[in-house]
């Protein structure tokens, strides 16, 4: 079975930095796309980015372009959120997935395993 658990989440100011991680198990990561979203209190979940299985296909919301990246190190099963320039308005729970063909997809639907959530705060 493949479970995804995030980790480096955390409490920081505007203007800082955090980077996300992903790591699978129970599967291999090089067959899956990947994607990051987010959830803030009382939103609906939204995209963040996805990257293919090849790391040759990325998208971004248009509310993160320029400031985070989406990476894979397949070979060590992990997925990583590089985030920059972080705003409050970049306050959630952000939530790894994954799916079975390979692509970078932007909706929640094409995703079929995720993860539990890393809470990232953004508050001076």
């Amino acid at each position: 079975q493949v479970q995804l658990v995030e980790s480096g989440g955390g409490l920081v100011q505007p203007g800082d930095s955090l980077r996300l991680s992903c790591a699978l198990s129970g599967g291999t990561l090089s067959r899956y796309g990947m994607a990051w979203f987010r959830q803030a209190p009382e939103k609906e979940r939204e995209f963040v980015a996805a990257i293919s299985w090849t790391s040759s296909s990325r998208y971004y919301a248009d509310s993160v372009k320029g400031r985070f990246t989406i990476s894979r190190d397949n070979g060590k099963n992990t997925v990583y959120l590089q985030m920059n320039s972080l705003k409050p308005e970049d306050t959630a729970a952000y939530y790894c997935a994954g799916n079975f063909d390979g692509y970078a997809r932007s909706r929640a639907l094409q995703y079929h395993f995720w993860g539990q959530g890393t809470q990232v705060t953004v508050s001076s």
